[in-house]
């Protein structure tokens, strides 16, 4: 297949997903432990600090998800995006940074929902302006660049990151100090590549400016929803992609923590994490252009099946740390291209001058209500006291997710 040669726009907007991901590496991995390190200088949080931290990741999820449809309909008028993005990123960078100046865990936490908030916001003016940076026909393979460039840029910053964290000591750094410099070195790394694309990417789908936008907008989420219910192709995609990338962060979520379950050791954990970064970079970018030749529903389809195998495996013969990092490259290989067509079909779905708006619902619908499966998995490992049947139970949503997305029409 020729090599595409992508746009100055189509370039600069692939580009924040390197800047982004950096932070989402590091709030994957090394914040949880560093919270936890404040969290144990106070011996009356210390043994809560696992449901403290879920609290805050609720907090900011229930934020994100009031606030994003609202938010969504105002940054659809014209010029109102990349003001969005500034305003979000700007935020983010700065609240990011100031978590390395608290030495006890509470503000600590509450800086990082701040944080959270302003990088999760991102997403979604990011993800609806993929309409505006590139046509319908490319968007595939543009999204799928996106997430593999991610993936691939996230380790260089983090890298370093986790280095200075872990020679700390050997270079004559406190625990805080590293972590400021972390944190200072991923803020730096996603203001960088955010640039590019504020230059570079005009918004060209838009509504007309309206005044009270945000009453209106309040208003006009029943009516958002009544439209996408109303649309056959956009009903059936949305309750498909509910159950499938319901799966996948699930399985995101829970297979660390499975793993030290397992008795799999932590520094074997966190090196397969870093395996699944590189092995989803070239996946993505194929994954894309497979979906291009052979469709996008079908390529979806393609890695709705395999999450549903890699649940079957982790239930039944994971058990050692070799087949935990045959679980890592596995995962790496669907990863990025079911959640980057994921994107790029609905970006083709809906109507492109309520793309922020509609991707409010969508980043709802998949990065923040991933609970069905965590609930599936708790159910039934207490249920059965076997956690490999919990994890089993994954499988479910992607039985559902396949048959749901076999509905949504081949063709506008």
């Amino acid at each position: 297949m020729a090599r595409t040669k992508f746009t100055k726009a189509e370039i600069s907007w692939i580009l924040y997903d390197v800047g982004n991901s950096a932070l989402v590496l590091l709030a994957t991995s090394v914040i949880p432990i560093y919270f936890n390190y404040l969290a144990a200088k106070d011996p009356a949080v210390e043994e809560v600090a696992v449901g403290a931290w879920g609290l805050a990741e609720t907090i900011a999820s229930l934020i994100i998800a009031l606030l994003m449809p609202i938010l969504g309909s105002v940054a659809d008028m014209q010029g109102m995006r990349k003001k969005f993005i500034i305003g979000t990123v700007g935020t983010g960078a700065v609240a990011t940074v100031a978590m390395g100046f608290p030495s006890t865990w509470l503000p600590f936490l509450v800086i990082y929902v701040i944080s959270s908030v302003m990088l999760n916001a991102s997403f979604v003016f990011y993800d609806a302006l993929l309409v505006d940076a590139t046509t319908d026909e490319r968007m595939d393979e543009v999204s799928s660049q996106g997430f593999a460039w991610g993936y691939v840029g996230s380790c260089i910053p983090f890298i370093v990151c986790l280095l200075i964290v872990l020679n700390a000591e050997k270079l004559g750094l406190t625990m805080q100090t590293a972590m400021l410099i972390a944190f200072i070195i991923t803020s730096v790394w996603w203001v960088a590549f955010t640039i590019p694309m504020l230059r570079n990417v005009e918004q060209k789908s838009f509504k007309p400016y309206e005044p009270n936008a945000i009453a209106k907008a309040i208003t006009g989420i029943g009516n958002t929803l009544k439209a996408i219910w109303a649309d056959e192709a956009l009903r059936w995609f949305i309750l498909a992609y509910f159950f499938y990338i319901d799966g996948v962060h699930t399985v995101i979520k829970m297979s660390t923590s499975y793993g030290a379950n397992l008795g799999i050791a932590g520094t074997q954990l966190v090196l397969a994490l870093l395996v699944t970064q590189f092995v989803a970079w070239p996946s993505s970018i194929i994954y894309g252009r497979m979906g291009r030749k052979f469709g996008t529903k079908t390529m979806i389809l393609v890695g709705v099946v395999g999450y549903f195998c890699i649940t079957l495996f982790a239930a039944f013969f994971l058990r050692t740390a070799t087949e935990f990092w045959i679980l890592a490259i596995c995962v790496g290989l669907f990863q990025g291209g079911i959640q980057a067509l994921s994107r790029s079909e609905f970006g083709k779905l809906c109507p492109k001058e309520h793309a922020n708006e509609y991707f409010g619902f969508f980043d709802i619908f998949g990065k923040y209500a991933a609970i069905l499966g965590t609930g599936l998995v708790s159910a039934f490992t207490f249920l059965t006291g076997n956690p490999s049947l919990g994890v089993l139970s994954i499988s479910l949503l992607f039985v559902v997710g396949f048959f749901l997305m076999l509905k949504v029409p081949e063709h506008r």
